[in-house]
């Protein structure tokens, strides 16, 4: 079978790690021809260009801006992406006859590209809802309500929801969102296919944890609560900021290691406040964020308090890859809080309720006992749910009914 990825998240390599390269070498891996369409953006100043690897394709498509731009660059790049992939597809891919689509949200502007595919080749199209727009922009102030790119956007939602054979969700509430704001989908297209990945066992001794630790400056003698990932404002930066300047748990050290639209306002904040219990590190390589993440203790994830829609962070695989529980603050929508505490591998807080977040806190510091169970419950729950095999599985069985 021949299958075509759609998607905005760059992609150097097939045998990088993420959710997305993790899925593809997964049908690699059982026999399948795999062709991977992405975007490269305008400030690497490269040109539209193929790379062939053993596992597959890589088409990289000179676009706008995408990422970590301002909104107006972000709002025509996501509009005009649609007609890049498909110009580009149609030069380079022309011979290719693709038996599976397979595409993730954001964007929702792919609807043209599905549309030719489907048409041309008759293919089953696949869509990996990783992100509700435009209610997300929405629930952010980004975009007006009922203004005229609010309703633009929302027909294109509803055609990529049409022009969708199934629709992939990443949780139950993310599921029951989708069919209760969209009466017209029909309930049988629409099933969970969470977040998955190929989980790595990273084999560190005591000694190397310090060596790590000493090497970032981080202390040897406290729990470290780590949050790693985009930082912007979907994350609610502003209680992630509260929880460290009002935490008085002095076993509690939080570092924040990533990149985004709210990096330099946090590094501003940083320089004022100087915080003797935390630390701020720019984004890292995958492989050297992933030895950092494995010395450290408690992994969080934070949300924005106004979110209406039910996101499900893919931060939380890296937690539960690394045998680290986890603290949840979010909105009171999304079901990721829930599935942790059910599971029990961590706590859930709402975003903005400081007693609850450092209460939080000081459970994962003074139960020994606890935290441990949770550690296990943690590896345990990635296994059980969140393996890329899982949702192969999935995508096959819909496409062989």
């Amino acid at each position: 079978m021949k299958v075509l990825f759609l998607t905005m998240v760059k992609i150097n390599s097939f045998t990088e790690r993420g959710i997305y390269n993790d899925l593809l070498r997964q049908f690699f891996n059982k026999g399948h021809e795999v062709f991977a369409v992405c975007p490269i953006e305008r400030r690497e100043k490269t040109k539209t260009f193929l790379k062939i690897e053993e596992e597959g394709r890589i088409l990289n498509v000179k676009t706008f801006n995408l990422q970590k731009t301002n909104i107006i660059e972000k709002g025509v790049g996501t509009l005009a992406i649609e007609n890049q992939f498909l110009s580009a597809i149609k030069k380079h891919f022309c011979n290719v006859k693709f038996d599976l689509i397979i595409y993730s949200t954001p964007p929702i502007t792919f609807s043209k590209v599905i549309s030719f595919i489907k048409t041309r080749d008759k293919a089953y199209s696949y869509l990996l809802l990783k992100d509700i727009f435009p209610q997300n922009a929405i629930d952010m102030k980004m975009l007006k309500k009922n203004g005229i790119l609010h309703r633009m956007f929302l027909r294109k939602e509803k055609r990529l929801y049409n022009l969708s054979d199934t629709i992939g969700c990443m949780s139950e509430a993310n599921m029951n969102y989708i069919l209760e704001h969209n009466p017209s989908i029909n309930q049988k297209k629409v099933e969970v296919n969470p977040n998955s990945i190929q989980p790595i066992v990273i084999l560190q001794s005591e000694e190397d944890k310090i060596i790590i630790k000493k090497k970032y400056n981080l202390p040897l003698d406290k729990k470290i609560f780590v949050y790693g990932g985009n930082l912007g404002k979907p994350q609610g930066i502003d209680f992630l900021l509260e929880t460290i300047k009002y935490n008085c748990n002095k076993n509690a050290f939080f570092l924040i290691v990533g990149s985004g639209t709210e990096y330099n306002r946090i590094n501003q904040w940083f320089k004022r406040e100087q915080p003797n219990n935390a630390l701020l590190l720019n984004g890292l390589p995958k492989n050297e964020y992933d030895n950092l993440l494995n010395t450290c203790d408690v992994g969080m994830i934070f949300l924005h308090k106004d979110f209406t829609i039910p996101n499900f962070p893919s931060r939380l695989l890296s937690y539960l890859e690394m045998k680290i529980p986890i603290i949840a603050a979010t909105d009171a929508n999304t079901d990721i809080g829930t599935v942790i505490e059910k599971n029990e591998c961590g706590f859930a807080v709402i975003s903005g309720n400081l007693k609850d977040m450092n209460d939080a806190v000081d459970k994962m510091i003074l139960n020994k006992h606890k935290y441990d169970l949770m550690k296990e419950n943690a590896w345990n729950l990635l296994q059980k749910e969140y393996k890329v095999e899982r949702s192969y599985d999935i995508i096959i069985k819909k496409i062989n009914v």
